[in-house]
């Protein structure tokens, strides 16, 4: 039992690592490396804004085609190595259309490898409240946190090497880590998700499309209304954070710790907390505590730039993201019938939350162009609306 959970466990936490490093190494620098193309800051914009917006296709597409032939492993394999391959593009465009191309393709593989690492995780899980599974299975959540923090590490890695070799080298490990994340996915062991969801829904895909049936679950549709509004209240801090803090006079240095102290956190609930809270409280009113989490936080951002005041809800990104998260993938686990799963997970990412956040990014410029850091009261108020949406997330059945 607990060789079978360590060989589980081991190979997705090689896979994890691989793919958020890989994150890691470029997502940061990618706008230095445009610039360094002597784009211009619009055209950077455009690229970056390009890039985007096809993630909203990609990622739904590449999840229905995962689906419909009950492939994930290698649809995610596939688009692995097509990224790692496009990555290398970056070394040789010039000019403003061959960037533009190079981000438009690069970002549609990107987009379904999050979303189908979860498919294969989820399936392999323990289910919730499941006690006899949970000796021979790992816990989501685990997977997660190792992410995160691959994704500082690689952030770190690449910063060193940059200073070291160039910009260049950015590109190199990120097409490096791609490429082993191919090689990772095709030897992840998957068990069958039988045990734990006899709850699901059963739709048979060719009476009803697939994107269709998962609007008609009402509790999909929840999960992504509360989701869609309390992760896209982090647009205006992720955006202007950093702006705000530093207007205050405060130090780069300083700056870099609080925002190490957020994904901290982030760790914090996916490995230790997360779990057992939301088995004692239930998904209900852990949706509730991660927007009334989002109120706090966003309203001390409004009101303050004390330092000791923003050092003490840092850590509360773990409830606003982490838990958030884990409550999404618990319920979607429940909800979604298993020939549509990919097909949820990448309308959860990309539409579900990456089209709100694309628009409220947008919003926060104008918000915070005008309100300044008072602005962070519109992103409390997303957080309130969630309110009585989380209210009705429960466990199906």
């Amino acid at each position: 039992m607990v060789s079978l959970r360590s060989h589980l466990l081991s190979r997705f936490l090689i896979l994890y690592g691989l793919l958020y490093a890989g994150f890691g190494v470029q997502s940061p620098y990618l706008p230095s490396l445009l610039a360094g193309r002597n784009l211009a800051p619009e055209a950077i914009a455009l690229v970056l804004g390009a890039g985007t917006a096809i993630r909203l296709i990609a990622g739904p597409v590449a999840g229905r085609l995962a689906d419909t032939l009950d492939t994930p492993k290698a649809v995610l394999a596939m688009c692995s190595i097509a990224a790692a391959l496009i990555a290398v593009g970056y070394l040789r465009a010039t000019g403003f259309l061959l960037l533009f191309v190079v981000g438009v393709l690069h970002s549609a593989t990107l987009a379904p490898l999050a979303p189908l690492t979860d498919r294969l995780a989820l399936s392999s899980a323990a289910p919730a409240r499941s006690e006899a599974s949970s000796q021979r299975r790992f816990h989501y959540g685990w997977l997660r946190g190792a992410g995160s923090a691959a994704f500082i590490c690689g952030t770190l890695l690449s910063g060193q090497a940059i200073t070291q070799f160039g910009i260049a080298a950015a590109v190199w490990l990120n097409s490096g880590l791609l490429a082993a994340t191919a090689l990772a996915a095709r030897v992840v062991p998957v068990l069958p998700s039988s045990d734990g969801h006899a709850t699901r829904p059963v739709v048979t895909d060719s009476a009803i499309p697939g994107f269709a049936a998962l609007l008609r679950l009402p509790l999909y549709r929840r999960i992504i209304f509360v989701a869609a509004l309390i992760l896209g209240s982090h647009a205006m801090h992720d955006s202007f954070a950093v702006i705000r803090w530093e207007a205050a006079g405060i130090a780069p240095s300083t700056v870099g710790l609080l925002w190490s102290m957020s994904v901290a956190g982030e760790v914090v609930v996916f490995w230790f907390i997360g779990r057992p809270l939301l088995d004692r409280i239930g998904p209900a009113r852990a949706a509730m505590l991660a927007a009334i989490a989002g109120i706090v936080r966003w309203a001390i951002m409004a009101e303050t730039a004390w330092i000791p005041a923003l050092a003490a809800i840092q850590p509360l990104h773990g409830l606003t993201f982490a838990l958030l998260h884990l409550i999404c993938m618990r319920l979607l686990a429940q909800c979604v019938p298993g020939r549509l799963e990919a097909t949820a997970l990448t309308v959860y990412g990309t539409i579900g939350i990456g089209a709100p956040t694309a628009l409220l990014i947008i919003a926060s410029g104008q918000i915070y162009g005008r309100l300044g850091a008072s602005g962070f009261w519109v992103m409390a108020a997303l957080c309130a609306l969630a309110l009585p949406l989380a209210r009705n997330l429960r466990e199906p059945g």
